[in-house]
């Protein structure tokens, strides 16, 4: 007896737009490359899970040139995820794919960047108070002590701390602690819906969280090297 073929949903296609971060060389690329590791000095942890789009225009670069700038990124670990301004016929088999048409949604502030009105902790850290919200496309980088955020972290936003991350709202965006290598820092929100979440290096994007915490106040820990969840209760 033959049973008839099961209907199978056809074939769909969805655009999203994903926050990114634009790296773009400035020549001498060898300078560049310098204060690129200085940054990294500053903040081990500032390209953790962080999508990256290599800038060319400006740029003249031949296709070995281009090799050798990639293999640079990839000693540092900044996997590059597309690449902007790719001159016509360079691209080809081992090159990201060539991206236009992004939309600018401002610049990201460095590490050395000092933080508006800090309150002042014990012990010489300092700790950085968000009475609003932070809104989609903001990141907030402060290396110095823990970020407290009074209301929510958007989606397509991200906070970085080198401390831990208090969310007293919904975290939707990215949540990255302990970027100075502390990895004693942790994240507590109040409810917990985030795109990707870190600390000290090492990340979790949203689709390898254990659904059971969606929603939920939770603790984001490390634990032996590895993401550790724990909801608590906000009543005790």
């Amino acid at each position: 007896m033959t049973h008839p073929a099961e209907a199978r949903p056809p074939i769909r296609f969805r655009g999203r737009s994903f926050m990114a971060t634009v790296l773009a060389p400035i020549p001498p690329v060898f300078e560049w490359l310098a204060d690129l590791d200085a940054l990294c000095r500053r903040a081990p942890a500032f390209f953790s899970g962080r999508p990256t789009i290599l800038d060319l225009n400006g740029l003249s670069l031949t296709r070995e040139d281009l090799d050798e700038l990639l293999r640079e990124l990839a000693t540092r670990r900044i996997p590059i995820h597309g690449i902007e301004g790719l001159p016509a016929g360079m691209s080809g088999e081992g090159l990201p794919p060539a991206l236009s048409g992004g939309r600018p949604v401002g610049e990201v502030p460095m590490p050395d960047t000092p933080e508006p009105e800090p309150a002042a902790k014990p012990g010489g850290t300092r700790s950085l108070i968000l009475d609003s919200p932070v809104r989609s496309g903001q990141t907030i980088l402060h290396l110095d002590g823990d970020v407290i955020v009074l209301g929510a972290v958007a989606s397509g936003s991200e906070v970085i701390a080198g401390g831990s991350i208090h969310v007293y709202g919904t975290l939707r965006g990215r949540a990255v602690a302990g970027a100075s290598g502390d990895p004693t820092a942790r994240i507590w929100c109040r409810r917990f819906e985030p795109e990707l979440v870190a600390i000290d290096g090492l990340y979790r994007a949203a689709d390898d969280l254990d659904a059971s915490f969606h929603g939920q106040p939770v603790e984001v820990r490390l634990v032996e090297d590895a993401i550790r969840l724990t909801a608590f209760d906000q009543s005790r």
